[in-house]
Parts: C-alpha cells; sequence; structure tokens
C-alpha cells in the first residue's frame, strides 16, 4: 500500500509538522509521509504542519467593501494572487467554489484553490477578500508584493508548474493523473479528531458516501472506527476494550511500542488506518483488501493506552524486494524523529529476514528526504569507522540497504569514482563530516535487543 511519505509515502510519505510559510525563501504506489522531522524538510510547510495540530488562518480582516462586490464569481481555473497565512500573495488557480450564506443573508461564494509553488497539501478554501482581484488574468504577470519582491511569472513557467507538479506520480500516464486529480482536487473532510488532537488533513481520502457531508470526523484512537459525532465517539469509547492496536507487540523500549497488525486477521482496522492515511498522503493507492500486507503500527504509551504516532506497511510477499509500502507518521508527532526511526525499524526487520530491502517506489517528496537522509547517515557512519577499503555489496550485507540506494547516495554526494571498470567509494574523513552535519540529526535508535519477531514465513 504504497508511501512520505510521504511524508511516505511511499509516503509513504514520515515525520510532519505544521504547514511552514512558504519558503522565502504507503497501498501501492509509494506513500510516505515519512520523515518530515529531516531538518532538510524544506517543502514542508511544515512536513508536519502542514496539518498537524490544527491552526486558524490568520488573516482574518474584513474585506474591503467594493472589493467583495468588483466582479462576478470566479470562473474554475482562474489564476489569481491569494495572501496565505504568512501575510504575503501567492499565486494560485482556483479549483473549485461553492455557495456561502453570509451573516447578512446574502448568497456569497468560497473558492477552493492550489497554490502553484507549493504541494497540494496546502490547498484550501478562500474568501474572495483573500483574493488580488486586481491580478485575475494577465494581471498576474507583473504583481510584485508589498516589499517590493518580484512575483512576476510567465505564462510558460506558469504552465510549466501546471504540467510538471506531479511529483510522486510518476507511476500515473497522463490520462491516469488527471483522473486522479480530478476525483481528488477537493480535500473532502477538513479536519479530524484523534485521541487529544484535532488535526488538519492535506488530502482528499475515499471514505464510504455517508460520509461526504462531514467536515469533521471522529476515530477511535485505538480500533480506529470513525464517526459523524462527538456523542457518537464518546458512546464508542465507553464500549471499546481496546487500549492498544489489535496485534502481536514486537517491540517495547520505554513508552515506544511496536505492533505488527496482519491485514487478513484484522480486516476492518487496517482498513481504517487505510483511509485515515489517505488523508495525509496524496499518491497512496487505497487498497481494500489488505490481506495481503502487515501493518507495523508505533505507540506512545501511557496509563491510558497505546497512542499511535505512525506506521509502516509492509507486503507479505514482495517479488521486488520492497521492505515498506506506505511510511507516515501523524502530523501532531512529526519533526520528533519518529520518521527515520520507522525507516530504520523496516530496516531491522529486513536484517532479521537475511535481505536487503528498499522502498516501493515512487517516493513521495517527503520520503525521497527521509530516505536519503536515513541512507546517507548510515553508510557515512560506517565509511567513519572502517579501516581500508570496503565494497558496496559488503556496504549493503551490513546494512541490509539495496546496492542501488547505495550507489545512489554516494554518487549524489560526490564520494564514489568509476575506475577500471568497477567503482570505488573516495572517503575523505573532513568531506564525510561535513556531509553528515548537512544530513542533519538522527532519529531515534532502534534498540535491537527489544525487538521480539518472527519473519512472516517462518510465521506460517
Amino acid at each position: 500500500m504504497g508511501s512520505t511519505e510521504e511524508p511516505p509515502t511511499t509516503p509513504m510519505d514520515a515525520d510532519a509538522s505544521p504547514p511552514p510559510a512558504p519558503p522565502a525563501t504507503s497501498n501501492s504506489s509509494p506513500h510516505h509521509a515519512a520523515d518530515e522531522d529531516d531538518d532538510q524538510n524544506h517543502n514542508h510547510m511544515d512536513d508536519d504542519g502542514y496539518a498537524t495540530v490544527r491552526h486558524q488562518a490568520a488573516i482574518d480582516e474584513q474585506p474591503s467593501g467594493n472589493q467583495q462586490h468588483a466582479v462576478a464569481p470566479l470562473e474554475v481555473g482562474t489564476s489569481v494572487l491569494c495572501r496565505w497565512r504568512d501575510g504575503k500573495y501567492h499565486p494560485v488557480k482556483v479549483i473549485e467554489r461553492r455557495k456561502v450564506m453570509t451573516p447578512s443573508r446574502r448568497i456569497d461564494y468560497e473558492y477552493y484553490v492550489h497554490y502553484t509553488e507549493f504541494n497540494r497539501r496546502l490547498d484550501e478554501w478562500v474568501r474572495l477578500d483573500q483574493l488580488d482581484l486586481d491580478s485575475v488574468e494577465g494581471a498576474l504577470d507583473e504583481k510584485v508584493d508589498e516589499k517590493g519582491g518580484n512575483l512576476k511569472m510567465t505564462r510558460h513557467q506558469k504552465r510549466k508548474i501546471d504540467e510538471t507538479h506531479v511529483e510522486g506520480h510518476e507511476e500515473l500516464d497522463a490520462a491516469s493523473l488527471r483522473e486522479h486529480e480530478e476525483f481528488t482536487k477537493v480535500k473532502n473532510i477538513a479536519t479530524i479528531e484523534l485521541g487529544r488532537y484535532e488535526i488538519e488533513t492535506w488530502y482528499f481520502s475515499p471514505f464510504p458516501p455517508e460520509y461526504n457531508d462531514c467536515g469533521k470526523l471522529f476515530f477511535c484512537e485505538f480500533c480506529l472506527n470513525f464517526m459523524k459525532r462527538k456523542e457518537q465517539l464518546q458512546r464508542h469509547m465507553k464500549k471499546c476494550d481496546l487500549k492498544h492496536p489489535p496485534g502481536d507487540e514486537i517491540y517495547r523500549s520505554g513508552t515506544l511500542s511496536m505492533f505488527e497488525i496482519d491485514g487478513k486477521k484484522n480486516k476492518v482496522y487496517g482498513q481504517n488506518l487505510c483511509y485515515l492515511a489517505k488523508l495525509f498522503l496524496d499518491h497512496k493507492t487505497l487498497y481494500y483488501d489488505v490481506d495481503l500486507f502487515l501493518f507495523y503500527v508505533l505507540c506512545e504509551c501511557d496509563d491510558r493506552g497505546c497512542h499511535m504516532v505512525g506506521y509502516f506497511s509492509k507486503e507479505k510477499q514482495s517479488e521486488e524486494a520492497y521492505n515498506l509500502a506506505c511510511i507516515l507518521t501523524l502530523p501532531p508527532y512529526q519533526r520528533k524523529g519518529y520518521g527515520k526511526f520507522l525507516i530504520a525499524f523496516s530496516y531491522e526487520l529486513s536484517k532479521k529476514e537475511g535481505k536487503v530491502g528498499t522502498p516501493e517506489r515512487p517516493l513521495s517528496d517527503l520520503g525521497q528526504v527521509s530516505y536519503r537522509g536515513y541512507w546517507t547517515r548510515v553508510l557515512l557512519d560506517i565509511l567513519k569507522r572502517h579501516k581500508g577499503n570496503i565494497s558496496i555489496k559488503e556496504l549493503s550485507d551490513m546494512t541490509a540497504i539495496k546496492t542501488e540506494d547505495i550507489l545512489g547516495t554516494l554518487q549524489a554526494l560526490e564520494l564514489i569514482q568509476y575506475r577500471k571498470g568497477q567503482h570505488v567509494i573516495c572517503a575523505d574523513p573532513k568531506v564525510l563530516d561535513r556531509h553528515l552535519k548537512a544530513a542533519g540529526r538522527g532519529g531515534l535508535d532502534v534498540d535491537v535487543a527489544k525487538l521480539i519477531w518472527t519473519p512472516y514465513k517462518e510465521q506460517n
């Protein structure tokens, strides 16, 4: 079930956090919202954040009266400048519109917009007073913000953005991509309540039709059943006897616990987890048949129970040697190292299986950042400690990282050369230290001694 993670994510996407201001500055396709806790989480306007704990739109001024009525309702497809939470104007495209009733009982419109500079996770409903009507159509090319920053964008540049804004969907042809974007263009659920958190969502998730009119859903944090009203959740919590995810606890270290859930044995839980994860993973394919997957759910534990932090999924049998399909750290827990912990955990399982592993492709933007950071830290730590020559194959055997991922990482760091028909690693200690510093902090360590797990094949 694909990851980013979005982050996997292959979302997979991992760790994230609340939407940052725009920089001035898994399922079958990967789904990763994975390590949005990465220091390099540039594009996340907070990897966690885009979604995390609920934040209010920063601007609440009243519209200037004549601008409110200056134009007829904007058409879907209109390009215009929109004032975002940072108080600055950014180019957007109107994706959808809807009628709303104003306090004075007048019919008005709200517009669902996509910020063309940023990921779809920041798409949102805005009021007319947030739009600069002078920038509608061609005027966008000449617009300058209040601080004199040039926002000029040629029609060619804008078309290029529209045509290439498909990161994470490389597996889709043009027709499938258009169908995906049309079907998922507007978030159907704005917020969810999960445990003690209210969380803003990032993307559309295909909940059953009877939930289409719900702006907010209430999840039981233990069984992941979801309801339309708070009262229903309160009644449910009195009857639900779960205090942790169903399945086997395979890891416990301090307050952290990992549970393995078999999608065949716990089908409803697996499906509910997929619905929940899709709210934060753009290119995750939602599978209703979860029988073929194992879900590894990470929890923080206290005297009230084990509270879900994030998860990754894994095919029971993968011909492509994928050791992770989807990965997600829930927004309130992003940027705390949990995404990297989940990635590291997936490789520890591969070592137990005696196999090399790799995440399902394509990686999301956040998943790519998370994995590249993980591979960099693991490989450079070994190169720093190792005396003498070491081969790519030996690195793969030590780390369970696929040779292609090792080669790609070392080539990106310019630490490998091709001489006399073979790859040679150039590991100058000062260069290694510089790259390690740039890779940012590592995640939480996996204490392998606390892992009690039998590979799926051996279990059966």
